[in-house]
């Protein structure tokens, strides 16, 4: 598997979008014998779900799922992977679609061995995307320890094209003047599994994102808890590394708002929960405070809230957070009102994490149906297929099951 691979061929189905999602629908369509496009418009397979420290049910790592599909990937010549592609339109009907793509340019080709000659002599700087910013890499830089395919890339806006890594390179793998590449893909169906991107905290004026170091995104949280992260998993307060002694989960930032996602994104209580476990196994007698509306942990999960709840320091508050507010010392005040008791609460802590929901990545035009929260609407009339969080909030676990069946009804569309 590369992106180097010949010419497209033809038939099959096209999954956009190699996340979880899209490596569930891509596998298990080839796996009974279809030919199958991917692509991602990032550098690398996984999805959100390699930004995780760790994910249910089993709170695995998330080498540990996507290192069995890389594997899955690597082994069916069915399969053909395109990174850094993207869908620039869609033509035709089920049955007979012509979708043509961009593949951007990398600035390395295959020859590389991931030896970080390059990034060594490399003198530009970037801010780390895949930390949430928290850091930076050189110009050209590996997306992630364990990035599929393990090969590096350039960022071109960042790039200076000074020569320095391709002199340094021993493999020939560095071309700088590498071009973007349009073709198109003949294909009979269209499994759409575009994934998610976190809501932008920014847009909820009262909770002050942008106004503290001690402000962050559950997925930030994430970042900071994994072994790869910009604190090599340490838990710390961005900007001045303190140890945080105390915490506030901000719940629902953004999600059953009629003003920004009216719909529950049905992860978060469940990540709060274990992000929790992540502090409790650094910080044993940190204080932690959940403002919530409501708590919604589905089925085989009331036992892991349970067995939190009953942790003597933690606490929970059921009270929409009115106000963030920045301290001098570097923490921040979160201001709320208990909905069961009716008093105004004043919570100062080390660190506050926004439980900031999750919103369907763009889906616009290319003759998908949107729905009015900007989920894609499966239609197996077109052979359209709606797959993971691209057709709802959900899970890794509902989003691998509703993955699968995206590749059967894509099958069957394309046979109509």
């Amino acid at each position: 598997m590369t992106d180097e691979r010949s010419a497209p061929g033809s038939g099959g189905v096209l999954v956009v979008g190699g996340g979880i999602s899209g490596l569930t629908a891509a596998l298990e369509a080839a796996e009974v014998g279809n030919d199958v496009f991917l692509i991602e418009k990032n550098p690398y397979l996984g999805g959100r779900v390699a930004q995780l420290n760790q994910y249910f049910p089993k709170l695995c790592p998330p080498s540990c799922g996507l290192e069995i599909n890389y594997q899955r990937i690597k082994n069916n010549r069915k399969v053909r992977v395109y990174p850094m592609t993207e869908v620039k339109s869609v033509d035709g009907s089920a049955g007979n679609y012509q979708v043509t793509v961009e593949t951007k340019p990398r600035g390395v080709n295959n020859n590389c061995t991931a030896c970080n000659a390059c990034v060594e002599v490399c003198p530009e700087e970037r801010a780390n995307a895949f930390n949430f910013n928290m850091d930076k890499t050189k110009a050209i830089y590996k997306p992630h320890d364990h990035a599929f395919p393990m090969k590096y890339a350039i960022d071109m806006s960042a790039c200076s094209k000074c020569g320095k890594c391709k002199e340094a390179c021993k493999y020939d793998a560095i071309d700088l003047e590498m071009e973007a590449n349009t073709f198109t893909l003949d294909v009979k169906s269209i499994v759409w599994s575009t994934g998610w991107n976190p809501y932008d905290p920014a847009k909820m004026d009262n909770l002050n994102f942008a106004s503290s170091d001690a402000i962050i995104t559950n997925m930030m949280m994430e970042r900071l808890a994994a072994p790869g992260g910009p604190t090599g998993g340490k838990i710390l307060r961005p900007g001045d590394n303190k140890e945080p002694e105390s915490f506030a989960f901000v719940q629902c930032a953004g999600s059953r708002d009629e003003n920004h996602l009216e719909y529950c994104s049905y992860i978060c209580c469940m990540a709060t929960l274990k992000q929790i476990t992540y502090i409790r196994a650094q910080y044993p007698e940190a204080k932690v405070t959940v403002f919530y509306i409501d708590l919604r942990t589905p089925g085989k999960y009331e036992k892991f809230r349970e067995k939190l709840m009953s942790d003597p320091n933690v606490f929970f508050v059921k009270g929409k957070v009115a106000d963030i507010i920045p301290s001098d010392d570097g923490g921040v005040t979160v201001i709320a009102e208990n909905a069961v008791t009716g008093e105004k609460v004043q919570e100062k802590v080390d660190l506050a994490i926004l439980a900031t929901g999750m919103q369907p990545a763009a889906n616009q035009g290319m003759g998908l149906t949107i729905d009015s929260n900007g989920f894609v609407v499966t239609d197996e009339d077109k052979a359209m297929i709606a797959a993971g969080c691209a057709k709802k909030a959900a899970d890794v676990v509902t989003t691998t099951q509703n993955s699968t069946a995206a590749a059967m009804k894509a099958i069957q569309a394309s046979r109509r």
